[in-house]
């Protein structure tokens, strides 16, 4: 087990879950803001105020819920956080003195010399 995974992960219908409810409150306040928009401009219809409203404020919050939802899941698949797997897959960088970089690049050189004085 690496060091980076929970113990008690909730499983993906915790996450489907946790993900339906967020979108199910994000979708009910669009829908009101753009359900009492809409009802200011162009008025309640033949239904009335609170049933014009409430159809904004459900249809969005099922949309919302819905892609919420799938998006949560699809987001929380890995069991390693993105900027912890980032970490882990770069190439370790190595820190040297400037003398022992001075002397690599001698080395290098000197290689260099000996392959063309060879060609």
């Amino acid at each position: 087990m690496s060091q980076f995974q929970r113990r008690n992960e909730p499983s993906v219908w915790d996450k489907s879950q946790m993900g339906a409810v967020m979108g199910a409150g994000v979708g009910l306040t669009i829908g009101f803001i753009f359900g009492s928009w809409s009802i200011f401009r162009y008025g309640a219809g033949t239904r009335g105020t609170l049933s014009t409203l409430s159809m904004y404020m459900l249809n969005s919050a099922a949309t919302f819920s819905f892609f919420l939802s799938i998006g949560s899941v699809i987001r929380n698949d890995s069991t390693i956080p993105p900027h912890l797997e980032a970490q882990l897959t770069a190439p370790a960088m190595m820190l040297r003195s400037r003398n022992e970089g001075l002397q690599m690049m001698k080395a290098r050189w000197e290689e260099e010399r000996r392959r063309q004085t060879n060609a």
